[in-house]
């Protein structure tokens, strides 16, 4: 949605080989998962894509195979890369995800670099949020002068590939806002599964997010009649769809039958923007909020800060000090992000119950736990120009651990700029790490992935001590 550029108010609303070879296993898998419904359960429900996000009926399912209801904010970055910050602050103030507004490079905004892009989801990480990359060129096409196609939305996000592929437990691909605009918004079902299908085909595993026509608002009920079709058409069976609800949803009861119509197909959908008030009219956040709890649907407010009509701002200026009553109801009212966010699993909240947790064995002389031996190592996962991203790993030599306190000294200018599930100090270039509870204890034998962080260049990977407390 174009609500928040810092140019002029756009025209608005009114009421290879490889993967052909990807795409024709997805179509057999798909296909024998039909013939077979009848007779057992081919996949497990919600784990039909290890490793990244799945939807099993109405639900998104996290890497973990637990549900995650998205409640997040927008960082409008394309428009406003100095406010990087924002990052920690939409986290700070409890949100789970947040959706990221790029450019693809056919509106005067200009292209996301795909080095932005890494850095951009590597902060993501770094703050624990879940992140929804958008592509808002596409901003209603047929009626908006400029607007991208979804075709060129995917040939931008081909782009992104090398950089995407790996991140489906962290990445949801929005692959482009409002995609149709109010002229002719029947052409959105078989362009959304034209885009689809080239997503697949290109060799993307994400949770693909669809937005709805009519600038986002599917006054004409397009996207809720062809959502079936559009689900089909995804080989994987991972595709999410997106309402943005504005004036079209002044009335409580407009809300409550958008969001039985897609219960009732056994379909899932997100509130992909909001806002409680908009152009002259109000929006029926509440029942928004409250209805999207009671049916654990996802949403995401439009937006943290910078737009052109500063009543959608949640904060002014990028200053969270400066929250404005918007952005109470986002983030501090009954049904609002600091009453019912709950992160992503993957980033260690709720651990995974098959993850080793022995007790410590007992110290025979003193009745206390004995002390387990324990090395430490740092990995490097990916790195930029002018960062890099660290995961840290602990190995139980002998007894088990039940505690852990790491220790190292960087070799240079390296200093940690974020990290998440350890509680870290540092002091110029000696940092000291403990475990944060959930992840102290440590099998005897096994290793653990227990942490990670984002640091400075040079990339480094200093000799840890490791001791078990």
């Amino acid at each position: 949605m174009e609500h928040g550029t810092p140019d002029a108010a756009p025209a608005r609303r009114r009421t290879p080989g490889r993967r052909r070879m990807r795409k024709w296993l997805m179509a057999v898998a798909a296909a024998l998962a039909v013939v077979f419904a009848g007779v057992w359960q081919l996949v497990p429900a919600g784990a039909q894509q290890a490793g990244g996000f799945s939807i099993d009926g109405t639900q998104l399912i996290d890497a973990n195979g637990n549900p995650f209801i998205m409640r997040g904010s927008t960082h409008p970055d394309v428009w406003y890369q100095g406010e990087f910050a924002s990052f920690g602050e939409i986290s700070d103030l409890g949100a789970n995800t947040v959706r990221v507004v790029l450019g693809s490079g056919q509106r005067n905004w200009g292209v996301t670099s795909a080095a932005r892009v890494q850095q951009i989801v590597d902060e993501c990480k770094a703050q624990r949020l879940i992140c929804v990359l958008e592509v808002h060129d596409t901003t209603g096409y047929g009626e908006e002068a400029g607007a991208a196609t979804l075709d060129q939305a995917v040939t931008y996000w081909e782009g992104l590939y090398s950089v995407l592929e790996g991140e489906e437990a962290y990445v949801l691909i929005n692959i482009g806002n409002e995609p149709i605009g109010n002229t002719n918004p029947a052409q959105w079902t078989q362009a959304t599964v034209n885009a689809v299908d080239r997503m697949r085909d290109i060799g993307f595993e994400h949770t693909l997010v669809v937005d709805a026509p009519n600038w986002g608002q599917d006054w004409t009920n397009t996207m809720r009649a062809n959502a079936p079709t559009v689900a089909a058409a995804d080989p994987l069976g991972n595709t999410l769809f997106s309402v943005h609800m504005y004036q079209v949803y002044s009335s409580p009861q407009t809300v409550i039958d958008y969001f039985d119509a897609f219960e009732a197909m056994n379909l899932p959908l997100i509130v992909g923007e909001y806002a409680d008030t908009h152009q002259g009219s109000t929006v029926a956040w509440e029942t928004i909020q409250s209805e999207a709890h009671q049916r654990g649907i996802g949403w995401i407010a439009w937006s943290y800060s910078g737009n052109s009509d500063p009543i959608l701002d949640q904060v002014l200026s990028f200053d969270p000090n400066q929250m404005t009553t918007y952005g109470q109801r986002v983030f501090d009212s009954t049904y609002g992000i600091g009453n019912t966010a709950e992160r992503a699993t993957v980033y260690g909240d709720d651990p995974d119950p098959t993850t080793p947790t022995s007790s410590p064995t007992e110290n025979p002389t003193t009745g206390g736990p004995t002390e387990g031996d324990c090395t430490a190592k740092i990995t490097v996962v990916s790195s930029w120009s002018g960062g890099w991203q660290g995961n840290v790993s602990i190995t139980a030599d002998q007894g088990a651990v039940d505690g852990w306190r790491l220790t190292w000294t960087w070799a240079g200018a390296t200093r940690i700029t974020s990290s998440w599930n350890a509680d870290l100090t540092a002091s110029g270039a000696d940092v000291t790490a403990e475990d944060v509870g959930w992840n102290a204890a440590v099998a005897g034998g096994q290793s653990r992935e227990v942490f990670g962080f984002i640091a400075s260049s040079p990339t480094g990977t200093p000799v840890v001590t490791c001791e078990s407390i």
